[in-house]
């Protein structure tokens, strides 16, 4: 039986609400229980009634399905998803349930609870665990829905345009792609899983707690930030959950640390992958410029020979720029001595700039992503070469020469849309009565899905319950954009893929 796509994640979302049900009964917490074992009998009885309509019907919505399907998910799931959470916490309003979930879905992680006693630990389970199960659709989606479409950041290294079939690659052509789907979904599954389990685990073995080192391993695999402590700094794994914790972001630099099923395979390994490459030079170069800036600071006052201190601000610094740049979030519970330790204000500029350049394609990572900026410098490194030898011919790889050819553009595209929209949010927000500080601070917070920027770019952090639902409602529909970027939106919208 050939099921629609969105079907399908809203049947797997109906499944899934089981374990919060399980859990809260465990910990008695009854009527939290209560409210997603009804959700969930709710859900899987009607996912099973439409399927029996549904029986004998092949879809018909062709280059559009998936795109539209994954449209749905980031806009009308979390609508279903936010029905136990509001009956489970009782003390707030569906709007506020349903922006909450659009965050996590979108693995944004801006919460409009900042208090975490506010919501038991079930509620915090299953914020986690919706930020999970976003991250892993992006993972599944990427290749499966994105990648034949030339759409998510494959448009820079692809030969056909933006949003269509690359004609000679034949492969793609089955309906809905639903054969590549299922073939990447069991790839992908197992690997999510038990790297999300590996981490769990080791996360424990630390000192944290079994919730918390739980919600934290699926909010670094997802890179939604979310922890039902306020971060890790209320965690009891201390430095080395941290150092294992920055282990697996590496997951979010390039998908070649995970698979090799996309075209950026072709570069020739991770060493030579372009995006790990850019990775590690930031998550290198920003703590050492951060800490030479800070042990100058550091030199009048005598703190230079204290080598803990040292090593405490370097940490802070390294880990909380991997946290960032992989739009996960999480600050480091060294952050504090790392500005500090010379009387540093905020960076939040920094924080921004980070977020706003993203992880790899085809990862849980938002962000412009590092293979478009890779692509503006090779296009940048070209065009002052031909400045000082304009006769001369690129001696780049296959890669390297796609990328000039037209990627450079197309990622120059993205980034003016990407400019756009954070105009555009910013002024909507600040016409809605938002501070213009704070406005552009939750723009780039929602468009690089990093919803802790909220709580470190600025000098005091930004309440989201305190806002009025028009500006709510902007905040999530630009995280739905963020997720999906602005080349996929356009595509939906373009008349030539409703015609055909």
């Amino acid at each position: 039986m050939q099921l629609p796509l969105f079907l399908l994640m809203f049947g797997a979302a109906s499944v899934l609400m089981l374990v919060p049900a399980i859990h809260g009964g465990v910990i008695r917490e009854l009527a939290t229980a209560r409210a997603f074992l009804y959700s969930a009998v709710l859900g899987i009885l009607l996912f099973v009634m439409i399927a029996l309509a549904h029986a004998g019907r092949a879809p018909r919505h062709g280059t559009l399905g998936p795109l539209m399907s994954l449209f749905a998910a980031f806009t009308v799931l979390p609508a279903y998803l936010a029905v136990p959470f509001h009956e489970g916490l009782g003390t707030t309003s569906f709007l506020n349930a349903y922006i909450e979930m659009v965050s996590s879905f979108t693995t944004t992680g801006a919460t409009l609870f900042d208090m975490p006693g506010r919501l038991n630990d079930t509620l915090h389970l299953w914020r986690a665990q919706v930020g999970w199960m976003g991250g892993l659709l992006m993972w599944i989606a990427a290749s499966a829905i994105l990648a034949p479409l030339n759409l998510g950041g494959f448009e820079v290294t692809a030969r056909a345009e933006p949003g269509r079939y690359d004609e000679r690659n034949l492969r793609y052509q089955h309906p809905e792609g639903r054969a590549r789907l299922v073939k990447v979904t069991k790839a992908l599954v197992p690997i999510y899983i038990g790297l999300t389990l590996l981490l769990w685990i080791l996360l424990i073995a630390g000192g944290d707690r079994s919730l918390v080192a739980l919600c934290h391993a699926m909010s670094v695999m997802a890179t939604s930030g979310i922890s039902p402590v306020g971060g890790v700094s209320g965690a009891g794994s201390g430095i080395s959950g941290e150092m294992v914790m920055a282990l697996f972001m590496l997951f979010a630099l390039s998908r070649m640390t995970f698979s090799t099923d996309t075209v950026t395979s072709e570069s020739g390994g991770l060493r030579n992958d372009p995006e790990f490459r850019i990775g590690i030079a930031l998550v290198l170069g920003v703590p050492l410029i951060l800490f030479l800036r800070h042990f100058l600071g550091a030199f009048d006052i005598g703190e230079q020979d204290r080598l803990i201190s040292a090593w405490q601000a370097l940490w802070g610094s390294v880990f909380t720029v991997l946290s960032f740049l992989t739009t996960t979030g999480f600050a480091s519970s060294h952050w504090d001595t790392a500005q500090n330790w010379s009387g540093l204000a905020t960076p939040g500029m920094i924080l921004m700039g980070l977020a706003l350049i993203g992880g790899g394609v085809a990862t849980t990572a938002g962000g412009v992503k590092l293979l478009r900026v890779f692509a503006l410098y090779q296009a940048g490194l070209r065009e002052m070469e031909k400045l000082v030898h304009p006769s001369s011919v690129s001696g780049s790889t296959t890669l390297g020469r796609r990328v000039l050819k037209g990627g450079a553009f197309i990622a120059w595209v993205f980034f003016m849309l990407f400019a756009i929209s954070l105009a555009l949010v910013t002024t909507v927000l600040a016409g809605l009565g938002v501070a213009f500080e704070d406005a552009m601070t939750m723009a780039v917070a929602a468009l690089s899905t990093t919803g802790p920027l909220l709580v470190w770019a600025g000098d005091a952090p930004i309440r989201l319950q305190e806002l009025g639902p028009a500006a709510k409602s902007v905040f999530a529909a630009a995280m739905v954009l963020g997720r999906l970027e602005t080349l996929a939106i356009i595509a939906l919208l373009s008349p030539g893929l409703w015609r055909s």
